[in-house]
């Protein structure tokens, strides 16, 4: 048992999962995964679930860096992408809750829709060059003190947006439960009947809720070409906002909860990184690439399956209907 207990020892320090390093990739992947996931969780509080996400967190990684690129300011680029990903939740807004169309289907098309204009744009403006164009990534903004700590300093020194995202956790928590807005919102996605008897506007609110939805995804995509990979290619999401939604069912639609089990999708990204620059185990790259997913599959099956989804979610509302 000893020899045992040493072997998984050394084999966690050889992939280096008992260092800081590790902790410090880990918040960097968690990072548009948090954003993405708290934008998904406000739609489907409010009683909409956002299927744009995807086609939303591209585009604003294709504005944000294109502003970030030509303008040399990477801020202003965010700033894009936020507008770009609001502009795209006004649009679910308009579709699902003015014209009460199926939120699977106009969120699939939002999706489409946004994918085909942001690869449009970016072969418009860069055509197609034989070395993509890159940006300068943030800066790391390191914590007073904290970052200054022999051994752990390197945990706290992180790209602004990380911080941001960090902190938009428990921001999220208090929006939904200690403030009016916040009960406002979630009695409009478990009875939204009883919120318009109330002289709550069922619509306002699920405009409002899709605007921040959007603006987060855009912000997360932003992350993605502006800080992560310093540059834009059209596989830049790979997948990412769809695992938001499944983080939201994991989380159970609960702020904390959904920001543990992005950082656990983003321990086990994490994971099968230094797994393939290891020689550990001998498999093929796209099964290591498999691996997040498909424990996120297992965990979903054994741990969500009591989930229970605000009452409203998919349900359109029309004022005019008793």
């Amino acid at each position: 048992m000893a020899d045992l207990f040493s072997g998984t020892l050394s084999g966690l320090g050889d992939l280096g999962l008992l260092d800081i390093g590790f902790l410090a990739a880990l918040l960097r992947i968690a990072t548009p995964l948090l954003l993405a996931t708290l934008g998904e969780l406000f739609a489907e509080r409010a009683g909409v679930l956002n299927l744009g996400i995807e086609g939303t967190m591209l585009l604003g990684a294709m504005l944000g860096f294109t502003v970030g690129y030509l303008s040399g300011d990477l801020w202003l680029g965010v700033l894009a992408a936020a507008l770009a990903g609001a502009a795209a939740g006004l649009l679910m807004a308009l579709l699902t809750v003015g014209l009460g169309v199926s939120q699977h289907v106009a969120g699939i098309g939002l999706t489409m829709l946004a994918t085909g204009l942001a690869f449009f744009l970016y072969r418009l403006i860069f055509g197609q060059p034989a070395v993509p164009p890159s940006v300068v990534p943030f800066a790391p903004v390191a914590l007073p003190w904290l970052s200054e700590m022999p051994g752990v300093g390197p945990l706290f020194r992180q790209a602004a947006l990380t911080w941001l995202a960090l902190l938009a956790v428990p921001v999220a928590a208090w929006a939904l439960y200690r403030t009016r807005w916040g009960l406002n919102l979630r009695t409009v996605g478990e009875n939204p009947r009883a919120a318009d008897a109330a002289g709550v506007g069922v619509a306002g609110l699920r405009t409002q809720a899709l605007l921040l939805s959007g603006a987060l995804m855009g912000v997360a995509g932003a992350y993605l070409s502006l800080a992560q990979f310093n540059a834009f290619t059209f596989g830049v999401i790979s997948g990412r906002g769809w695992v938001c939604i499944a983080l939201v069912v994991f989380g159970h639609w609960q702020p904390w909860r959904s920001a543990g089990a992005a950082l656990l999708f983003a321990a086990l990204e994490t994971l099968q990184l230094r797994l393939q620059a290891s020689s550990l185990l001998h498999l093929p790259y796209e099964v290591l690439l498999m691996l997040p997913f498909l424990l996120t599959i297992v965990a979903m099956a054994l741990f969500s399956r009591n989930a229970r989804a605000p009452a409203a979610l998919l349900l359109p509302f029309r004022k005019e209907e008793r």
